[in-house]
């Protein structure tokens, strides 16, 4: 099974495999940059407590801090998601996992959001792993619930969120209900579009058309090398980025103010919402993190947050936007954000 867009793809005369390892270099230079910068954060963030406190404005500091707080805690993640990448695109055979998937779509894509308990990776690492699973043969539909349900519905997820709230206030049912239903929504709407290429960024759009040559007379370890040079050049530049913003936007939004919003029914979905967004924390341990503010907070923000942020937030637009299109993204935002909220809304009124 290939892509579903792949025929309809043509390519120009002359066009060999390594032009789309041409057009990656700025990406590879933007790497670099990105990488310079952040080793000057941490150099800056080590350096600091040694020449005194005045060193660095409070602010700046914590931009910095908090900036490479996220770096540090994702890095790892995408890290490993890249290795499953490869995994799944160059040593595994062709359908090894199409092959025994349902064939109808809907209950496909149901058993396909199940796929993150065999792929424990948080969503920093899904979106290279989810690329994986298209150029291996999944639709963009397919990729899409597996990459929205899995930060959820995998084990390590499930572990921390039950220590943390155990079955009280609906926290975790909710949550897993929810990532389910989200998933399956999105991959239901986008299975109906006519057109899957569009959805996808030009540049990755050309990486599935030829990627079905791609590798012939190559042995699977320089496949392997090369793979991961290109989700590097890719995914890193996007992790900085969704990094540095995600720390200005701490350093602006006083949690005072969302604080003050949480015994309110609808205003605590919407303030968690927010936070969430803006706080960009690994789907593993977010539910540690949201704990001290469940003493705040009613129960339907706190499930809002837990379903929201691992599939929209700052760092994980950013590593998105390297597969998806603009409007893709602003189309996932507000229906992941609506239905999150009804979600959070729900929990409150059975609270």
């Amino acid at each position: 099974m290939t892509a579903p867009f792949r025929d309809r793809e043509t390519r120009p005369v002359g066009h060999t495999v390594e032009g789309p390892s041409r057009r990656r270099s700025p990406r590879a230079q933007l790497l670099v940059a990105g990488a310079v910068v952040a080793a000057f954060l941490v150099a800056v963030r080590l350096v600091t407590p040694a020449l005194g406190p005045g060193l660095l404005p409070n602010t700046l500091q914590d931009f910095v801090t908090l900036t490479i707080s996220v770096i540090v805690e994702s890095m790892p993640f995408v890290l490993l998601g890249i290795v499953l990448s490869i995994v799944v695109q160059v040593w595994l055979p062709q359908a090894f996992f199409t092959s025994w998937l349902p064939r109808q779509p809907v209950l496909r894509r149901a058993v396909i959001s199940f796929l993150g308990m065999f792929l424990p990776v948080c969503e920093c690492g899904n979106v290279p792993l989810a690329r994986g699973l298209v150029l291996k043969g999944f639709t963009v539909s397919e990729s899409m619930t597996f990459l929205l349900a899995a930060p959820i519905l995998n084990p390590i997820t499930i572990i921390t969120t039950h220590q943390a709230f155990g079955w009280d206030g609906g926290i975790l049912v909710a949550r897993l209900i929810g990532g389910f239903v989200i998933a399956n929504l999105i991959g239901w709407l986008y299975s109906r579009h006519p057109d899957p290429e569009s959805l996808l960024t030009s540049s990755f759009a050309a990486e599935c058309a030829v990627s079905d040559d791609h590798g012939h007379g190559v042995s699977r370890s320089t496949q392997s090398v090369d793979l991961f040079r290109r989700e590097m050049s890719t995914m890193m530049p996007a992790l900085f980025i969704g990094a540095a913003i995600a720390g200005a936007i701490q350093t602006a939004v006083p949690r005072s103010v969302l604080v003050a919003l949480g015994s309110n029914p609808v205003w605590s979905v919407l303030a968690m919402m927010l936070l969430a967004f803006v706080i960009s924390i690994c789907s593993n341990v977010d539910a540690f993190f949201v704990l001290p503010f469940a003493s705040t907070f009613m129960p339907g923000g706190i499930a809002a947050f837990l379903v929201f942020g691992p599939i929209i937030d700052v760092k994980m637009l950013a590593l998105l936007r390297t597969t998806y299109r603009p409007r893709v993204l602003a189309q996932l935002t507000l229906v992941v954000a609506l239905t999150s909220a009804a979600i959070g809304l729900v929990v409150n009124f059975l609270a």
